[in-house]
């Protein structure tokens, strides 16, 4: 049917920039909201950051003017570029798109595997 894959996760230092992308692949109509979340250990899920079709974009405070989020319709991905990492930031790095099939066309929320990201000296 329909899958996401993420990739760019990994060991950063303090400080470090990484660059994630999340490729949806599939019987795709259309993709909505597309949006990265994370998960830290002991913790639960949280929003990181999203972006409508339009290229609106919304993000949690603890990232604003740090991470930015963007899109490629074209390729149906979403990137999470990350900079001035911080060792809070470590968590498992989750990709959700709303994907509209035809046979669904409102769409249904689609998960990734996630990808660990590891901000540590």
């Amino acid at each position: 049917q329909v899958q996401l894959v993420e990739s760019g996760g990994g060991l950063v230092q303090p400080g470090g920039s990484l660059r994630l992308s999340c490729a949806a692949s599939g019987n795709i109509f259309n993709i909505y909201e597309m949006g990265w979340y994370r998960q830290a250990p002991g913790k639960e899920r949280e929003l990181v950051a999203t972006i409508t079709l339009g290229g609106i974009t919304n993000g949690a405070d603890s990232v604003k003017g740090r991470f930015t989020i963007s899109r490629d319709n074209a390729k149906n991905t979403v990137y999470l570029q990350m900079n001035s990492l911080k060792a809070e930031d470590t968590a498992v790095y989750y990709c959700k798109a709303k994907i509209a099939t035809f046979q669904a066309i409102l769409g249904n929320d689609c998960w990734g595997q996630g990808t660990q990201v590891t901000v540590s000296s």
